[in-house]
């Protein structure tokens, strides 16, 4: 409960002050501290501020300000609806227990720069399981976990990785924005200490700021091993940040960390200050004249920072001009920070923003040229001498294509052993379940509508984890952001840039989580044509589609065969890329700026997790849609009874569906599962084996069976020409409803997804019937 909501006569024992700087301060020093009984006398007669009693004095607070104040009351004890009951006078032991319990949850944002360990600290702190990728932008929103330590309730937020907290990116902005409107208690500044100048940049935003951090200056270890020193003790003193070494990897140094983070929370810190970077004497007079006309501001309240906010005006942020351009003295303000950016610009010879910019560098160059003494560079050497094959104008191209298709080729070949086992046991029990019942609609149900739909799309988890275990290692050991690097110049012809690289690529594991990722790319246009085309990307929901008509018709092939659909896909977004850049989305793009971090390995931990992970999202899917979607199939082909497969319900929706699938190739079945597939194309699979396995011949695996398949005049309804028509249109048509929504969410518009559905589904088409027309005539 907050302070503002008590009614008079009410009171309430104080838990917790949000906020941050200059405001916190004031309102603890009035005694607004944990522990204490507020009561609430009376309002203004506009009804703010209100008068509270605090430690036998009254002091009045405006609501904005008492929202920031969370208490507990009595009622929270004993609810009572009975007004005579709420004056009552509250055992206080009980209420101060009560107060004591909710004080003791801390909220904790951990806010770093990309490739600092900051996703796998919220792992392993929280015990979640979210990805963690070696390049910008795989925390692509704001992660939650919960873990209780020594008696306290940490509520973590992992927020995305960024470089500062500037307005250049979605990731800032968005970062930014949960610092100020979330106000967490306490921030976890995450610094890779193999990097310190760079990561450091972010922290001296956040000193600017005013906010409360602890620095977790990871990767420790790395430094240790390359012989560097730093006095961490010395630095914190400096910033006012306490600072504790951590290997987010192994665990070492988190309870220290959280150690910390409860001592900050507590009070009891002695390194933890606030500190004013001075940024010198002609930027920082700006500052003064700017900050003196917003002191006078009583519309933004005292949690706003006026040292903060003129430091915003003066570097031209547009946020900060938002919230000025509301005020009484706007214009005045506003003029003045003219005024004297004009003259920082005259003295230093370049826009305002550099000399912020260069003034925080000289600031960590300063503390680290105290503290820090540099060691040797064997990590860099290496990845150095990596680069110089992965990354080489000749090479690069080739061993990029040679590691996609091992990729493919090992999807396939690694799991077909394991795949044919499942198939084995799917049949066995089937069989089983055939011999232990009697004919009728359950033992339909469950042998040709829950095993037949179900067991045929499960086959293929081992293929799904093994290509999920490929795009780890790209991920983890920072090949990604070189293959992102080497295909900067392609996309560029493709009308995008080097960063669209990776969301496209992350596509092959999910269409929603790559969407999302766009949100690395800063330009918007860029970002808009990236998330136009990914659903050409072939997710692994596709992928069993694929292993089925591939390992049923080109087995000998199954390797290339994959590897050619997934090239075929990039094909298609490169030239659907161009025609958008050309017609529907213009402008001009923003430089390609992408880090490059230092290989690491990952570890076997990591790499099982991610397994596992997936695994168990897969199997989550079967006993979801997948279970749902090959009931409502087994029903829509089993009635009406005896009627007949074609002219079941399912048949008759087939049929009247044929005339548009006919020119492509495909029969009134292969149509119905491509109009269940528009849900999650693993439906496409369970929904062919629902349809052949109702045929009767139970024993016939599935792939068999689409052999096996004839038209009417005896003709096989699958050919290897209709096998590849189908694998196109599964690769291009309808994304899935996740993927739809995924794009009206990150675009902000129905407009866009509709456009998607529409445009995948078109080329789909003309895609499969052009090859099947062309195929035909050709004799094929």
């Amino acid at each position: 409960m907050k302070l503002s909501e008590l009614k008079p006569g009410q009171s309430g024992i104080i838990i917790k002050v949000r906020g941050r700087g200059a405001f916190r301060r004031r309102i603890i020093e009035m005694g607004f501290v944990k522990g204490k009984k507020a009561e609430m006398l009376t309002k203004a007669p506009l009804k703010d501020p209100t008068v509270y009693k605090i430690m036998d004095y009254e002091v009045s607070l405006r609501k904005s300000e008492a929202e920031l104040i969370e208490i507990v009351t009595g009622e929270e004890i004993q609810p009572s609806n009975e007004p005579e009951k709420r004056l009552l006078v509250l055992n206080e032991e009980k209420l101060l227990s009560l107060a004591n319990e909710k004080s003791k949850v801390i909220n904790v944002a951990l806010v770093g720069n990309p490739n600092s360990g900051k996703t796998s600290l919220f792992n392993i702190a929280s015990g979640t399981h979210e990805r963690v990728g070696n390049y910008s932008g795989v925390t692509v929103d704001a992660k939650e976990g919960k873990f209780k330590y020594k008696g306290y309730t940490f509520n973590l937020i992992d927020l995305p990785g960024t470089y500062s907290l500037s307005a250049y990116s979605p990731e800032e902005l968005y970062v930014r924005k949960q610092i100020f409107e979330g106000t967490p208690d306490i921030i976890i500044n995450v610094v890779s200490a193999s990097n310190l100048e760079r990561n450091l940049y972010l922290t001296t935003q956040l000193i600017d700021m005013d906010v409360i951090s602890v620095i977790a200056l990871n990767m420790y270890d790395e430094m240790e091993k390359s012989g560097a020193k730093l006095n961490y003790q010395s630095l914190a003193e400096m910033i006012g940040y306490p600072i504790v070494p951590t290997v987010a990897k192994s665990g070492k140094g988190i309870p220290e960390l959280f150690d910390q983070v409860i001592e900050v929370y507590e009070r009891r810190s002695p390194v933890a200050r606030h500190v004013h970077i001075n940024y010198g004497e002609e930027i920082e007079t700006g500052i003064q004249h700017v900050k003196k006309l917003l002191k006078d501001e009583t519309q933004l309240g005292i949690e706003t920072s006026r040292r903060y906010l003129s430091i915003l005006l003066l570097e031209g942020d547009k946020l900060g001009e938002q919230m000025v351009s509301g005020l009484q003295g706007a214009k005045q303000i506003l003029k003045e920070r003219d005024i004297h950016a004009q003259y920082i610009r005259d003295d230093f010879r370049e826009d305002v923003e550099t000399a912020f910019t260069d003034a925080r560098y000289g600031f960590i160059d300063g503390a680290l040229q105290q503290t820090f003494k540099a060691g040797r560079t064997d990590s860099q050497k290496i990845t150095h001498r990596i680069d110089k094959f992965v990354t080489n104008k000749i090479l690069g191209f080739p061993l990029f294509f040679l590691f996609m298709f091992v990729m493919f080729e090992g999807t396939f070949f690694l799991g077909e052993y394991p795949m044919q086992w499942i198939e084995q046991l799917v049949a066995a029990f089937g069989s089983f379940i055939d011999g232990l019942m009697s004919e009728g609609p359950l033992k339909s149900l469950l042998i040709d509508g829950i095993i037949g739909g179900v067991g045929s799309v499960i086959v293929f988890l081992p293929n799904i984890v093994i290509l999920y275990l490929f795009i780890s290692f790209m991920e983890d050991t920072g090949y990604m952001a070189r293959a992102a690097f080497i295909m900067d110049k392609f996309m560029q012809k493709m009308g995008l840039h080097g960063k669209s690289f990776i969301p496209l690529v992350m596509g092959f594991g999910c269409n929603v989580p790559a969407i999302m990722g766009a949100r690395i790319i800063e330009s918007r246009n860029t970002r808009l044509i990236t998330i136009l085309v990914n659903s050409l990307m072939s997710c692994s929901a596709r992928l069993p589609v694929y292993l089925l008509l591939v390992g049923a018709f080109f087995p000998r092939y199954g390797g290339l065969a994959l590897f050619g659909l997934y090239i075929t896909g990039i094909i298609l977004a490169i030239i659907m890329s161009r025609i958008f850049k050309k017609f529907l989305v213009k402008g001009e793009d923003l430089p390609f700026v992408m880090e490059l971090p230092p290989y690491r390995m990952p570890t076997l931990k990591a790499m099982n997790r991610h397994g596992w992970d997936k695994t168990s999202q897969y199997l989550r899917k079967m006993g979801g849609v997948i279970l749902a979607a090959s009931i409502i199939v087994w029903f829509l082909e089993y009635f009406p009874q005896d009627a007949g497969k074609e002219n079941s319900y399912i048949g008759k929706i087939g049929h009247f569906i044929e005339p548009v699938v006919k020119p492509l190739g495909f029969d009134w079945k292969i149509g119905t599962s491509l109009v269940s597939g528009m849900a999650a194309k693993e439906i496409i699979v369970s929904t062919l084996g629902v349809i052949y396995t109702g045929d009767g011949d139970n024993d016939m695996l599935l792939k068999e069976q689409l052999h096996a398949e004839q038209t009417p005049d005896g003709n096989p309804v699958f050919t290897p020409l209709v096998a590849i028509s189908f694998l196109l249109f599964v690769l291009i048509y309808f994304p899935c409803i996740a993927t739809i929504v995924a794009i009206k969410n990150e675009l902000g518009s129905w407009k866009w997804a509709l456009f998607v559905v529409v445009y995948t589904t078109a080329l789909a088409w003309l895609v499969s019937f052009t090859v099947y027309q062309v195929g035909t005539m050709l004799g094929l």
